[in-house]
């Protein structure tokens, strides 16, 4: 089956994706931080009976894995295709991921809290993200007993996630006010609406592509569909001014424009070694050139440009080729993968 961002190429042109996390935990056992290996194995065998239950109308839709039988190279890749987090790698007690077909929705047991709920869409599509998390965490609180305290929701291990326990995130490509040094005064601003903004995989990462995560901080005090509105009020802005940006540019200096992107084009038709990094950059550019009407496929077809960035990643692209490389190879490797792959324009 497609994943999630290989089923439609996305029609917004700055919003990649939307993704709704649930912060939950099971009230008759201590926080992963504090976990007994045998609690965490409790913790893992009672979501698997609640979501694959054969009284379950989910049981076809979710597979069971547990994290202890996969490489770990494949563990990585999820991190990179968004799966599940850095932290969910690093966990030194039994842990396990419920995960849909199309990686769309996926329920992380035992990563900083028991249950971490995550529903990704295409685009900028929040509440439909949202809609699809509750309906599994609807369905674990009616076998399970949530921590839940009636003044300030759920309990969670980090502060940051007590009341709702809701970390709402858009995934955003915004290459004109990055470039031009205007996205460092957003972010200066947008901090005061308790919003933050990380690199691609979240905190601690760093950007890559000018693609960059924006999301909520706070979760205390404020109702899931607050969040919602605040995060999408914010973003909206971001995207209007990103778009506008893009577009004085264009008028501008429409030649210069236009060069940068043709020769990122040419070095990613051409070149046999590359970096991800590197890479990153210009598939970037030649998703803005796509965007703007520069660049044309001879099909005259929208190209996903984010699923290119994905495969291109370590561990995706070694998986890909179905072999461990060392840094060099990889290089050669990714390059020849775009040289093969990247559509021809016209």
């Amino acid at each position: 089956m497609l994943k999630w961002f290989e089923k439609g190429i996305n029609s917004n042109d700055v919003v990649i994706s939307s993704r709704v996390r649930l912060a939950r935990n099971n009230s008759q056992y201590n926080f992963p931080s504090k976990l007994s290996k045998d609690d965490a194995n409790s913790i893992i065998n009672d979501a698997k009976e609640v979501v694959l239950g054969t009284n379950n109308n989910t049981k076809s839709f979710f597979n069971f894995i547990d994290m202890s039988q996969i490489p770990s190279l494949d563990k990585v890749a999820m991190m990179e295709r968004h799966v599940i987090s850095p932290n969910f790698i690093r966990m030194p007690i039994p842990t396990a991921l419920l995960l849909s077909e199309d990686e769309s929705i996926s329920i992380m047991i035992n990563e900083e809290d028991h249950f971490r709920i995550q529903s990704i869409t295409n685009g900028f599509n929040l509440d439909e993200a949202l809609v699809n998390a509750n309906r599994i965490d609807d369905l674990l609180e009616e076998r399970i007993s949530y921590a839940y305290d009636k003044k300030i929701g759920y309990l969670t291990a980090c502060p940051t996630n007590v009341g709702t326990g809701l970390r709402a995130s858009y995934m955003i490509h915004v290459p004109a006010l990055e470039t031009t040094g205007k996205l460092q005064f957003i972010l200066d601003a947008i901090g005061k609406f308790g919003i933050t903004v990380r690199g691609i995989y979240g905190e601690g990462s760093k950007a890559r592509g000018n693609v960059f995560q924006i999301s909520n901080q706070i979760t205390l005090g404020h109702t899931e569909n607050e969040i919602i509105d605040n995060l999408k009020s914010v973003t909206s802005q971001i995207v209007e001014q990103e778009r506008a940006l893009r577009k004085k540019l264009l008028n501008e200096k429409r030649l210069k424009f236009e060069d940068a992107v043709f020769r990122s084009y040419g070095t990613l038709a051409n070149a046999r070694i590359l970096s991800s990094k590197e890479a990153m950059t210009l598939l970037s550019d030649i998703k803005l050139g796509y965007e703007l009407g520069i660049l044309k496929s001879e099909a005259d077809k929208p190209i996903n440009i984010y699923g290119f960035m994905t495969s291109i990643q370590p561990a995706n692209l070694q998986k890909k080729i179905k072999k461990e490389l060392k840094l060099e190879e990889r290089d050669i490797e990714r390059a020849t993968y775009l040289r093969n792959n990247l559509p021809k324009i016209v």
